[in-house]
């Protein structure tokens, strides 16, 4: 048998959910008052009961200890655990203490992310993440999660994808609360941020031995026309704003503008165990002289082969060596790697078994060459409520039927299942699933 990957003993094979794509009617949410405004979904689809976790999540808790699977990042609703202020709601503490204790009987380590895009109305009502008083609001429910959660998990995320949900929401205007503000944008960029770090020394001090880190999205930003000054600077922005910023106030705690933190702020430096990285493709960019657009439009290479999501999505071009060269690059932060996410959309499954394949080799030469990556979380098990795309993009390993909650495994899974299970790739796999990767 001729072994072209071995990944590193006690690398952790997972796969990655949130809430409320999950859990199903979360009506206390912001994104449940939002899927009610025509429009804002596409098709005016509905989350429903999404995957039906919060009544059987163990269901799937059992196929991914079909498919060998080692961990298992989930996330817990603040909506649910606290739907009024300073009122925290015991059954659905235990129904999450039900949830880790059963992903422990599976031998399934549970990574638990306490944001993930969605807020209590209460909260929103108040201001939200615009309010000077956000960060006050927060800090309770860190508190009332971990107090009850902490002796189940050993892993835990703060906030995924902050700036994902800062550009949705207060750039763009995608997503609730649907503004197009820079102002509001930065006071957002500040509160996350600030939450982000009390809620990592809040963790430690309730839990010291705890791992705590945050979901980030990278894209690993390149300019178009490599020769093109204008496009190097728009491609250097985007790094700087959306990847660099993050990363080095939660490392070193360097703030460029200072943004009222400072420079090497004790408050900030230190609050990541790990670097958790989303990752789905490269994006290139071309200068634009719209200080709007950041000076760039963001687009996909000529010819370049896409998912389902064709060119207007973030999960789109197919670009698996963007992801060794993130891994590469985040070496010199010095912090333990773990690829939180990563998948596409893929309906007919008849891409993702050779793009699964294809970064995962990808990220296999990272650890090669010295990159400390330590372990790898598929997007997603099931289909899954892809937020404004509704029920339109699957990213799962089993293929969801919404109304009638029935699943079906797509070739994937069991490919996936081989991979956990030997912690290795093969000749012959390849051979099998994917023969133009051979070359």
């Amino acid at each position: 048998m001729t072994i072209l990957a071995a990944f590193p003993d006690g690398f952790l094979w997972g796969t990655a959910s949130s809430s409320y794509q999950v859990e199903g009617d979360n009506r206390n949410s912001q994104w449940w008052r939002f899927e009610q405004q025509p429009g804002a979904i596409t098709g005016d689809q509905r989350s429903g009961l999404a995957c039906d976790w919060w009544r059987d999540a163990e269901q799937d808790f059992d196929r991914m200890a079909e498919l060998r699977l080692s961990a298992c990042r989930l996330s817990v609703e603040w909506s649910r655990v606290e739907p009024a202020p300073g009122r925290f709601d015991a059954a659905a503490l235990d129904r999450y203490r039900q949830m880790l204790a059963a992903l422990h009987a599976r031998g399934i380590a549970p990574w638990v992310a306490l944001h993930h895009f969605s807020n209590p109305l209460w909260f929103e009502q108040a201001g939200g993440w615009e309010s000077s008083a956000a960060v006050k609001r927060w800090l309770p429910y860190v508190h009332a999660v971990i107090s009850a959660l902490g002796d189940l998990c050993a892993d835990w995320l703060t906030f995924n994808e902050p700036l994902v949900y800062l550009g949705q929401g207060w750039i763009r205007g995608r997503w609730p609360p649907r503004k197009q503000s820079p102002r509001a944008a930065l006071s957002v960029f500040r509160n996350l941020l600030k939450a982000h770090a009390l809620a990592y020394h809040a963790i430690h001090d309730l839990c010291p031995s705890a791992h705590v880190g945050c979901a980030k999205a990278l894209r690993m930003v390149q300019p178009l026309r490599a020769s093109s000054p204008g496009d190097r600077f728009a491609a250097w922005l985007r790094r700087y704003l959306f990847d660099e910023l993050w990363l080095q106030a939660t490392t070193n705690g360097a703030l460029y503008p200072p943004l009222g933190f400072g420079h090497g702020d004790a408050l900030l430096r230190n609050t990541c165990d790990f670097l958790g990285v989303n990752y789905y493709c490269r994006l290139w960019t071309r200068f634009s002289p719209d200080p709007r657009l950041l000076f760039g439009r963001e687009q996909f290479k000529d010819n370049a082969e896409t998912s389902d999501c064709g060119s207007r999505g973030p999960y789109s071009q197919y670009d698996p060596d963007g992801l060794r060269a993130i891994c590469m690059d985040l070496r010199r932060y010095g912090k333990p790697i773990y690829v939180l996410e990563n998948g596409l959309p893929d309906a007919d499954d008849d891409q993702r078994p050779r793009w699964l394949l294809a970064h995962l080799l990808s990220l296999h030469r990272a650890i090669r060459a010295g990159a400390d990556v330590r372990g790898y979380f598929h997007w997603t098990l099931v289909d899954n409520f892809e937020w404004d795309e509704g029920w339109n993009l699957r990213f799962g390993l089993f293929e969801l039927d919404p109304r009638t909650q029935q699943r079906r495994p797509r070739p994937s899974a069991t490919l996936y299942r081989q991979i956990a299970g030997s912690n290795v790739i093969t000749a012959a796999l390849l051979e099998q699933v994917a023969p133009s990767l051979l070359a």
